[in-house]
This record gives C-alpha cells, sequence and structure tokens, in this order.
C-alpha cells in the first residue's frame, strides 16, 4: 500500500481490540490515521501521542454521526480510506423491548455507514483509478443467522448489502468491500472453558489474532481490481 501522509485513513471504533490494532498499523507505517472513539479508553491517548488523530464520537444518534463527519472533514479535504469498524452487540432479551434492540442495531452498523459514506464521498473522489478504499466489517452470522442475535444479524446484513451498492456508486474511483469475520480474539475475561467451546466451534480451532484482519485489510487496500465483494474470516465455522 502506498503511503499517503496526506490523505488520513479513517477508522471509526478504534480505541480498542482491532480497530486499535489497525490505527498502530498504519501509524507504523507512517500512514495518517483518524480514529472515532465514544468511551476515551488509555489507548487513546497512546494513538495520540504516536501522532493519530482522535475524535470523539456517539453513532447512537444521526446527529451525533454528522458531527463527527463535519469534524473530521474540517481536519482533512480527502480520505485514503475509510474503515468502519464500530461495533455493538445487542441480544434479544427480556431486559430489552425488541423496537430497541432493533433501532440501536441499525443505527450504528446501517445509519452510521450509510451516513458516513455519502457524508466523505466527495472526500474520497477525485484521486484517480482505485485509489480509495470503503471497507465495511460485518460478521460470519450475515451468511447463517443467528437465533439469539436476530437485530445484530439483520443489520450485519444489511450492512453487506450496502457494501455491493456503495462498489456500484462508487466505482473505479473508490473500492468498496467487506470483511466478515468470526472470532478472531479473545477478551481477557473469558475463562478457559469458555475458550474451549468457541475454539471448537470451527475448523481451524484457533483465534488467529488480529493480524489476520490486518493482512488483509493491507490486501484490499493494495488492490486495484477488487470491489463489491465479502471475505470470510471464520476459519470455516459455517461448516460445522
Amino acid at each position: 500500500m502506498g503511503k499517503s501522509p496526506d490523505r488520513p485513513i479513517l477508522i471509526t471504533g478504534g480505541g480498542r481490540r482491532i480497530g486499535l490494532a489497525l490505527a498502530h498499523h498504519f501509524l507504523a507505517q507512517h500512514q495518517s490515521v483518524i480514529v472515532s472513539y465514544r468511551t476515551r479508553y488509555p489507548a487513546i491517548d497512546v494513538i495520540e501521542e504516536a501522532g493519530g488523530i482522535c475524535i470523539e464520537a456517539d453513532f447512537c444518534t444521526d446527529d451525533g454521526i454528522l458531527a463527527f463527519a463535519e469534524e473530521v472533514k474540517r481536519r482533512t479535504t480527502s480520505l485514503r480510506a475509510v474503515l468502519h469498524n464500530a461495533s455493538a452487540w445487542m441480544s434479544e432479551s427480556p431486559a430489552h423491548k425488541p423496537a430497541e434492540v432493533l433501532s440501536a442495531m441499525l443505527q450504528i452498523h446501517v445509519h452510521a455507514p450509510y451516513l458516513l459514506n455519502t457524508a466523505f464521498e466527495p472526500l474520497l473522489r477525485g484521486q484517480g483509478h482505485a485509489a480509495a478504499d470503503i471497507i465495511h466489517f460485518t460478521d460470519y452470522v450475515v451468511e447463517r443467522g443467528s437465533d439469539k442475535h436476530i437485530a445484530y444479524a439483520a443489520s450485519k446484513a444489511a450492512l453487506d448489502n450496502m457494501t455491493r451498492s456503495f462498489a456500484k456508486k462508487m466505482a473505479p474511483e473508490v473500492k468498496v468491500n467487506a470483511i466478515a469475520p468470526s472470532l478472531i480474539l479473545f477478551n481477557e475475561g473469558d475463562d478457559a472453558e469458555y475458550r474451549q467451546k468457541a475454539l471448537s466451534k470451527s475448523l481451524m480451532k484457533t483465534a488467529p489474532g488480529e493480524k489476520e484482519i490486518i493482512d488483509l485489510v493491507d490486501y484490499l487496500l493494495t488492490s486495484c481490481f477488487v470491489t463489491g465483494r465479502s471475505f470470510a474470516v471464520d476459519g470455516g465455522r459455517p461448516l460445522r
């Protein structure tokens, strides 16, 4: 991937886990990075110390999404890529009304990418053939569904569909692809029993870590041809 110091890579939800790993990866390449965060984890300070721009954002409302877009446009006139990593995990349960669950999942996984892609289109265009990228992070459940996370799965499926629609709209200047992961890394509090049960669900029986995603993102940013596709990173889990 060519370095573009004056064309930042924007990563939503970049304060922890995969988003944080991506931010550090690009900063290590001297690539300008803009990160959105909702909670100011200590990792945000580290990103800023490394030269990244960190912007607090609340994607729970359309106004919050659009305010973030305006702040980004105030900071830069061009973007190399937009990586839609921000996500939320909410299950159907007696504690939440079904309408609230559906609204929350659609807000973060559909409203935010749709509004941001639309707002940032002028910042992504005008750089040449296949010179900019949008990557949506979906989920392996797009393919198989989920009886315990119906609204979550549906919202990620909508995001998967938007990948193809925006690819059609923005080609050939902007490539738009999706990454559909399953278990990539554990949380610190996950106990041994849970980890073993989770690992047994895939054919590869491992949690590969952030590098598996980073390598794929690098490939997609480097390609001058691939667009409108979804890439499963699931260890063969749907085949179990």
